[in-house]
């Protein structure tokens, strides 16, 4: 199938430097199948990370480093436009034109601006409020068919579709109006120390998430670490949500059914299931994090790899946005 017969898929992640077993289980993992069936654009979106406090270097080397965790992952330079945000003028350049037509009610309703609002008070910045909309028009400007989005993000999708929905209205046939992707097989990865919330980087509490960058030693520890309950007997039950999640981890990064794992584990304790289950996880990620090492000991690499995926997303961008601008009534550059 060419390109041109292929559905397009975009998905962003911020650069924070630390993608999680849980980005890679539940998200990165799946990218790596989606590439042999749409056209996918993935970018470091380093315009989003900076509606927080930031600092330039760390966040330079943050972006390069989401890159290369990308590639090492198994996300393929090759099938994939693969870009840093800020290199491709058109997201903020259509920003501007979704910030005209999104009402600010739309943006009060956003429950993670609710959520972002209370812990960054003293940075109650205008970014935080309208990153939405720029998360609309990184998505409509690829024409996107389908969007892999979890549970935390359905609202911003929602606005996306929205606001192309009201701009075809308006000006007909501008936008794909795009779909959310739930890929059932998705693993969802919990907190090692809270199971009851998803994994995440921002966790305080460093138990609580495996880093796909770390060493080996730090994840065995980890998951030792991990909270179970005093029950004693390996099941798969709601009544022991940390054992839970320890088995679709063990799952996912084997491809044991859940009842092979359980049966594996009759009559024997929670130290031997824990042990075994940490040397599988460390076994799966070791070829991550050797191909990881690699990429940022070649930089030049990793720079064709970004200015490429620049020039390919900005072909696209571009037609978009000069539709939209026709279409507005801004008149064409002629130089």
């Amino acid at each position: 199938m060419s390109d041109q017969e292929k559905k397009v898929i975009f998905s962003g992640v911020q650069p924070s430097g630390k993608m999680t077993l849980g980005n890679y289980l539940g998200a990165l993992k799946s990218w790596t199948k989606l590439q042999h069936e749409f056209e996918c654009y993935f970018s470091m979106v380093n315009m989003h990370a900076i509606t927080v406090p930031q600092d330039p270097e760390v966040l330079k080397r943050q972006t390069i480093e989401l890159l290369a965790q990308f590639i090492a992952c198994g996300i393929d330079p090759d099938l994939n436009t693969i870009f840093i945000q800020s290199h491709v003028r058109e997201h903020a350049e259509l920003n501007w034109v979704l910030c005209t037509m999104t009402y600010m009610g739309e943006l009060n309703r956003m429950t993670q601006y609710k959520d972002k609002s209370k812990k960054s008070e003293a940075n109650l910045n205008a970014g935080l409020f309208t990153y939405p909309v720029l998360m609309a028009a990184d998505i409509l400007l690829y024409q996107t068919d389908v969007v892999p989005v979890g549970d935390d993000q359905k609202q911003h999708l929602e606005l996306a579709r929205d606001l192309a929905i009201r701009f075809n209205n308006k000006y007909p046939g501008t936008f794909v109006v795009p779909e959310g992707y739930y890929p059932k097989e998705t693993a969802r990865v919990m907190s090692l120390q809270e199971p009851e919330k998803k994994m995440s980087k921002s966790d305080s509490n460093e138990n609580a998430f495996i880093l796909l960058a770390e060493d080996s030693d730090t994840t065995v520890k980890k998951i030792k670490k991990a909270v179970t309950d005093s029950v004693g007997v390996v099941n798969y039950s709601d009544d022991q949500p940390g054992l839970k999640n320890l088995i679709n981890i063990y799952s996912a990064v084997t491809e044991k059914s859940v009842e092979e794992i359980v049966a594996m584990y009759a009559g024997k304790g929670y130290g031997a299931f824990k042990g075994e289950m940490a040397e599988a996880v460390v076994e799966s990620l070791r070829p991550i994090r050797e191909k990881y090492a690699y990429l940022l000991e070649n930089r030049d690499y990793l720079e064709g790899i970004y200015t490429r995926g620049a020039e390919k997303a900005e072909i696209r961008a571009g037609k978009t946005l000069r539709d939209v601008y026709e279409k507005i009534g801004f008149i064409p550059r002629k130089f």
